[in-house]
């Protein structure tokens, strides 16, 4: 594992590859399958990753890919990936993809974009510091701070799962399914409308306001 500095720009490991679409990578409707553009995603962000920090990292998660358009067979994809953010032995790394035909010049499509999480690990599979990443450009900066709102998502869905789970918990614990909450509920709205429409004194019903 090579020794790394304490900070470096996106610039400095950033990655381009090109990858030619082949007939055995389709699926049944006959473009190119997803997976095999994931794959590819994960294998150059992996390189970004441990280039940007100096030895082995490992895929964390995914945070998200959108697929804008298909890819065909024949199309040429090019993968683009730089660290976006940086924390203490995590990293995200985004990847752009772009396609073009084989066989004619014109502008390339913009097939997706992909946000990928690694954590730098040592030689006992623990995770250690990674340089942290210095914005020099606009666009550096720009992907700076999505990278920490993305971030920011994802520590708040994770605790709001944790608290969901821990509420059903209690629940559970407490005799009240989720079917039993649903049946209270519908009791209480029964009782609602029928406290709107009330019996009066005179044996009739009023409708309240």
């Amino acid at each position: 594992m090579s020794s790394s500095p304490l900070s470096r720009p996106p610039s400095e490991t950033r990655l381009s590859l090109s990858h030619i679409t082949a007939q055995n990578e389709t699926n049944l409707l006959g473009t190119v399958h997803g997976g095999v553009i994931m794959t590819l995603v994960d294998s150059v962000a992996g390189v970004v990753a441990a280039r940007h920090s100096g030895g082995p990292a490992v895929t964390a998660s995914m945070d998200e890919m959108v697929f804008l358009v298909p890819v065909r067979v024949g199309d040429v994809v090019h993968f683009s990936a730089q660290v976006n953010w940086t924390g203490r032995s995590s990293m995200e790394v985004g990847v752009r993809i772009t396609a073009d035909r084989w066989d004619a010049v014109g502008p390339q499509m913009h097939v997706a974009s992909a946000y990928l999480v690694f954590v730098a690990v040592d030689e006992e599979g623990k995770p250690r510091e990674v340089p942290q990443v210095v914005p020099v450009t606009d666009e550096d900066r720009r992907r700076l701070r999505e990278a920490g709102i993305r971030r920011s998502h994802r520590l708040a869905r994770r605790a709001a799962i944790i608290a969901s789970r821990e509420e059903a918990a209690n629940e559970e614990a407490h005799g009240l399914t989720a079917y039993d909450e649903a049946a209270y509920d519908e009791a209480a709205y029964d009782e609602a409308a029928y406290d709107k429409e009330a019996p009066d004194e005179g044996g009739g019903r009023v409708a309240r306001s």
